[in-house]
Formats: structure tokens, C-alpha cells, sequence
């Protein structure tokens, strides 16, 4: 599955680099979630929890229906 959700992080990679950030996966649990870990300005931008929700964790279950969550570490 972890290869599933790199394949969709790409997808979303170039709109958090044109403003300045990036993600990057740190793990993808058995039971579902996935772990991301938000850089740059995206990282500290107080728009991060409406990216992470909006953005790339309705993509990721859209595209993988498995995928229980998305949790933002830091």
C-alpha cells in the first residue's frame, strides 16, 4: 500500500511546492493511516490541517479506499 500512496503523493507534490513546501511519507500503519510529515512553509503555515484534510487526505481515499486517516507528525 505504501507504494499506492506514494503514487498519490506525487500527484499533490506540485501544488505544495509552488508554495513553498513539500510532504514527505513517514509511514503507512497496517490498520490504515497514514503518517505525513509537512516541510517548508507548509509546515508551519496555519492552512496546514485544512491541506493535510482537504488536499491530500480525501485524494488518498479517493484513490486507495483502505486508507482509514491521514495524521500530520512533526
Amino acid at each position: 500500500m505504501k507504494e499506492k500512496v506514494e503514487k498519490v503523493i506525487e500527484t499533490v507534490r506540485p501544488m505544495l511546492q509552488a508554495d513553498g513546501g513539500d510532504v514527505e511519507l513517514v509511514e503507512v500503519t497496517p490498520n490504515g493511516i497514514v503518517k505525513l510529515r509537512l516541510t517548508g512553509a507548509c509546515g508551519g503555515c496555519p492552512m496546514s490541517t485544512y491541506t493535510l484534510r482537504m488536499g491530500i487526505e480525501s485524494r488518498l481515499k479517493e484513490a486507495i479506499p483502505e486508507i482509514k486517516a491521514v495524521e500530520q507528525v512533526f
